[in-house]
């Protein structure tokens, strides 16, 4: 726990008072958000404001990450395997930095053109599909080495599993390795453009983050406290993941450098994340929900994202079929601005919105525990 909080906190710190530089530095580089000329009236004078922040919230959990380890050298022997980084933080940061790289690209195409057009949808798109895929291999071909003082091995798992799961493997949704590296693909993508479809209002997307890597640091404690791997957990019932307490450390200081972030973000902000940071963090929420083996129960941890998803689904869907627009605009959150809600008044309730979600995953996650221990 204390690697834990070590990594949450510098990463608060480090995104806190890193922000205010990044705003500094952006602005001296003219790397304003160009603003969609068909978007609501009022994005308008956001104009010029900084992007590309989300480079600084990617950089402070790198950052915190490595702190978390130093503070990990003070663990019993028994948890040694724990000190050094694992293929697990490579899967997960790397998803994080390489999906926040594709962003950053896209981003950096819009501040040069002058206009929200960017990357076009077929280079992210594949972009995304590279990235997916390769965490994805080394995620199902490179298993654990873990060892007791025997020199035995404890813990032969993968960061990612050929079984679909929901709170935990599903045994009879088994599929091939390539078969499963192709859902993550799909996980990857859903969970990027689900995050950069709600990056459309001041802090909307960065809070909604918090909550949902917040709720993934507990559900990987909670598996590390129960870890089938540990050599001192004696209770029948454990979870069979690969380093638990990687994944808790790495979501909790995410979470941490999000609230640093989000600090400067919130409305009216002074930097935007831009898709460096949208793209940053689904990629790393999706490493999350495959590493926890809680596939299936992302759609309602990430319950926000989907919502915002599926408006701009049923949005073209109803357009190209019928003609008509069955929201004002899309993506959700601007078919409420332009019925006359607030900014601040839809952002606090879309944050409930995935509070609520988050809160049922956790419910959800926890019952099933209750349930096979008595």
């Amino acid at each position: 726990m204390r690697a834990v909080i070590v990594a949450v906190g510098v990463a608060f710190l480090v995104s806190l008072f890193g922000t205010p530089i990044a705003i500094k530095l952006f602005t001296r580089l003219k790397a304003g958000q160009p603003i969609r000329s068909d978007g609501p009236a009022m994005h308008q004078g956001k104009k010029g404001t900084p992007t590309m922040g989300g480079v600084v919230f990617i950089l402070a959990t790198v950052i915190a990450y490595v702190a978390g380890h130093l503070a990990l050298t003070s663990l019993p022997d028994q948890q040694i395997a724990q000190v050094e980084p694992t293929i697990t933080a490579l899967v997960l940061l790397g998803l994080m930095v390489f999906s926040g790289a594709v962003g950053f690209l896209d981003d950096f195409l819009k501040v040069r053109k002058r206009n929200s057009a960017g990357l076009n949808k077929r280079g992210k798109l594949l972009g995304q599909i590279l990235v997916g895929a390769v965490f994805g291999v080394i995620a199902l071909w490179f298993p654990s080495t873990m060892t007791n003082g025997s020199g035995l091995a404890t813990n032969t798992e993968t960061v990612g599993s050929t079984t679909l799961s929901f709170i935990r493997d599903i045994d009879f949704l088994e599929v091939s390795k390539v078969g499963a590296v192709i859902i993550f693909i799909f996980v990857v993508m859903a969970a990027t453009n689900g995050v950069n479809l709600t990056d459309g209002l001041d802090g909307l997307a960065t809070g909604a983050s918090v909550m949902v890597l917040a709720a993934y640091a507990l559900i990987a404690f909670w598996q590390y406290r129960h870890w089938c791997a540990d050599p001192n957990y004696t209770q029948p019932y454990c979870y069979e993941v690969r380093d638990p307490l990687e994944i808790a450390l790495i979501a909790g200081a995410a979470a941490g450098a999000c609230v640093g972030f989000l600090w400067w973000n919130t409305s009216p902000a002074r930097i935007f994340m831009g898709d460096t940071g949208a793209l940053g963090l689904g990629g790393l929420i999706a490493g999350m929900a495959m590493s926890t083996r809680t596939i299936l129960l992302l759609p309602i941890i990430g319950g926000l994202f989907v919502i915002i998803t599926m408006s701009v689904v049923i949005q073209i869907i109803s357009f190209k079929t019928t003609g008509k627009r069955v929201f004002r605009m899309s993506p959700l959150q601007h078919h409420f601005e332009l019925a006359g809600w607030s900014e601040v008044n839809i952002v606090v309730r879309f944050w409930i919105i995935a509070g609520i979600g988050v809160a049922i995953a956790l419910g959800l996650f926890y019952s099933e525990f209750l349930a096979n221990m008595t």
